[in-house]
């Protein structure tokens, strides 16, 4: 069956450096597997695919998969995923307002300056990291424990740990060995520059270390973190991928109720059919 799919670029500053995302339109019918085969063939970091909603509260919903594993949430396909679906002619119940359903829940959307934004989902776990598991952390950065100025849990999902170094410069000169857990560092630039921080993720995989793009999920729990702990302002950029010959620009701000937002640009890249 040939279905509409489209590939988008998602937190870019420009087109083709921000992180790509492939999305299958048309995703009724086909089982797990199958779409686990597609991910794995488009060996992109995720594919989704996008479904008639379950929850009467939802405009849409998506199943989004790694090239091993589905997962319930993630940031950059929840922005790539709501941009190809209001591209594709999707017409949300309330204008400038979208809500996701995957499997982690309902994901608010909306529309922003910046392209467009989800509300960050709560942290499934937060708080102080054993002391252990911070030096090998450090370890595996090629840092001291010294060097780490905080760290945190900051998992909504993916399990990220974050890290805060003194600064930017010092994120962006880190050669990481294999990491022992998913793990986010950021570092603050000086007063005055365009970003707040420079942001690197690094994924433990096969006994080596991936480092990501740019990571939605990521910036919404380091968000969090540092916004609660005093140590940012909202709102603020974040730049990302700048190690690996990237540019994301990630959009971090907070409402009245006290959530935090995460938005970004999104660039359709390609446009066709798959058959699947």
């Amino acid at each position: 069956m040939t279905r509409r799919f489209t590939q988008v670029d998602v937190f870019p500053a420009a087109p083709y450096q921000g992180n790509a995302l492939a999305v299958v339109l048309d995703g009724e019918g086909l089982g797990a597997e199958e779409m686990q085969r597609f991910a794995r063939w488009t060996n992109l970091a995720e594919t989704t695919f996008l479904l008639p909603p379950t929850s009467p509260e939802a405009d849409y919903r998506v199943r989004i998969f790694t090239t091993g594993t589905e997962l319930p949430f993630a940031g950059h396909p929840t922005l790539g995923s709501c941009h190809a679906w209001l591209e594709a002619g999707g017409e949300p119940r309330t204008k400038g307002e979208i809500v996701q359903e995957c499997q982690a829940g309902l994901v608010p959307l909306r529309v922003t300056d910046e392209g467009l934004a989800f509300q960050a989902p709560p942290l499934v776990r937060s708080g102080p990291v054993a002391e252990e598991l911070l030096e090998r952390i450090a370890g595996s950065l090629g840092i001291g424990r010294a060097d780490i100025v905080a760290a945190e849990w900051a998992d909504n999902g993916p399990g990220w740990i974050g890290v805060l170094l003194a600064d930017a410069e010092s994120v962006l000169a880190l050669r990481p060995g294999a990491v022992p857990h998913e793990v986010g560092v950021a570092g603050p630039y000086p007063e005055g520059s365009p970003y707040a921080f420079e942001v690197r993720a690094f994924i433990p995989h096969q006994g080596a270390t991936e480092e990501d793009p740019v990571t939605g999920s990521l910036n919404a729990s380091l968000g969090q973190w540092l916004l609660r702990t005093g140590r940012a302002r909202a709102p603020y950029v974040a730049s990302q991928g700048t190690a690996i010959g990237h540019a994301g620009r990630i959009h971090i701000s907070d409402d009245a109720d006290g959530n935090v937002w995460v938005g970004g640009a999104v660039v359709t890249c390609v446009t066709g059919s798959v058959a699947l």
